[in-house]
């Protein structure tokens, strides 16, 4: 096959931990094959067409949203979705007329995929999480591939299926320094070496990590310590976030979300963060210590064991939401920043639960597909 011929589908979404590790495949099928030509299919969601916008890549959008947690209702209407979407994927797919189709993660993936495997398309699937979502296991009996991103995940299919490859992380972060320096520039050039935290609640923010932040930075000033935060809030809880900084009189960067993550990383000493599988592969494969506060309502409590997954290894600490308050938070960042080499055996630990070389796995893989 010509690379000026080769067409391929990357469906998925619902945040921007699936769309990352698609971005990442895509930019990788790219690299090889410079004339391939990929379309993304997400949802109808704002934040996914701008993600995938910003990552330069051709988008058609489907209307579906997931059909766990729904009232009898609701569940109808997510049903009467998925197969309006399903026909939309028909459309597109006939149009396109793609040689592979990737799902990778999240329920826009399913339509996508399912009409792949209905048109006969070599169609394959990435599983992001410890234990897999509900679209990805209706999938896996269909495709040909099952990738996955944790040892964990192999039970959960069919023996032979799952490959495990880890999760896909950007460019731009994997080409960063592994350990920062102890001076940093901030993001408009002034020289700050102060100890540098990182806060992240997901692409959409987290309100308890946000209120638990602030009380910690509240109590810790007290005793003198005063770290430079970068503070990822979500669009919901910025104004109230950046008043709050101005009343404490705390000193940081506070922003909706963090377009530069690569420069957020690099600066950053320590990581507060959920734990997505995404930002696990992240700060896995940078060597960055983290304070992990798993989401407590995600599906089958995934994010708990993706947390365990990278604090198994020695390169995370784990709080859980309900013993989240100031005087936990303080006492760790405190000892963090007293420690600076419990920091550093955290960094190299974390980079052994690492699997960096992901992205090029799966392209290997799926050009065998194609082939």
């Amino acid at each position: 096959m010509k690379e000026r011929e080769l067409r391929i589908i990357i469906a998925g979404g619902g945040t921007g931990g699936h769309l990352f590790p698609g971005i990442a495949i895509a930019r990788e099928i790219k690299k090889r094959c410079e004339e391939a030509n990929i379309l993304f299919i997400v949802g109808r969601r704002k934040m996914e067409r701008e993600i995938i916008f910003k990552a330069g890549f051709e988008i058609r959008t489907i209307d579906v949203e997931g059909m766990l947690g729904k009232d009898l209702l609701q569940g109808i209407r997510a049903v009467f979705k998925v197969l309006k979407g399903s026909v939309q994927s028909l459309a597109i797919m006939r149009e396109f007329k793609p040689h592979l189709t990737v799902g990778v993660g999240g329920y826009t993936s399913g339509p996508v995929c399912l009409m792949g495997w209905f048109l006969g398309i070599p169609t394959a699937i990435h599983e992001q999480n410890s234990i897999p979502g509900l679209t990805n296991r209706i999938l896996a009996p269909l495709v040909k591939k099952v990738f996955i991103s944790f040892e964990e995940s192999k039970m959960y299919f069919k023996k032979g299926k799952p490959f495990l490859s880890g999760n896909p992380i950007r460019d731009e972060l994997r080409n960063l320094e592994l350990f920062p320096k102890r001076v940093s520039k901030s993001a408009d050039g002034a020289i700050n070496q102060r100890f540098v935290i990182l806060v992240m609640g997901g692409s959409q923010g987290a309100k308890a990590i946000n209120k638990a932040v602030l009380s910690a930075l509240k109590e810790l000033k007290k005793v003198g310590f005063l770290p430079f935060v970068i503070h990822q809030t979500g669009s919901q809880d910025l104004k109230e976030v950046i008043n709050d900084y101005h009343a404490l009189g705390l000193d940081g960067e506070v922003t909706d979300f963090i377009e530069d993550m690569a420069s957020a990383y690099k600066r950053a000493d320590l990581v507060i963060c959920r734990a997505g599988a995404t930002t696990i592969a992240e700060l896995a494969a940078l060597g960055k210590p983290s304070i992990l506060i798993p989401y407590p309502y995600a599906t089958h409590k995934h994010q708990d064991i993706n947390a365990r997954s990278l604090a198994a290894y020695g390169g995370a600490d784990i709080v859980l939401e309900r013993d989240l308050n100031s005087n936990t938070l303080a006492r760790k960042i405190r000892m963090f920043m007293k420690n600076p080499d419990v920091l550093k055996q955290m960094s190299s630990l974390a980079l052994k639960a690492g699997r960096p070389r992901a992205k090029e796995i799966i392209v290997e893989q799926l050009m065998e597909l194609i082939n």
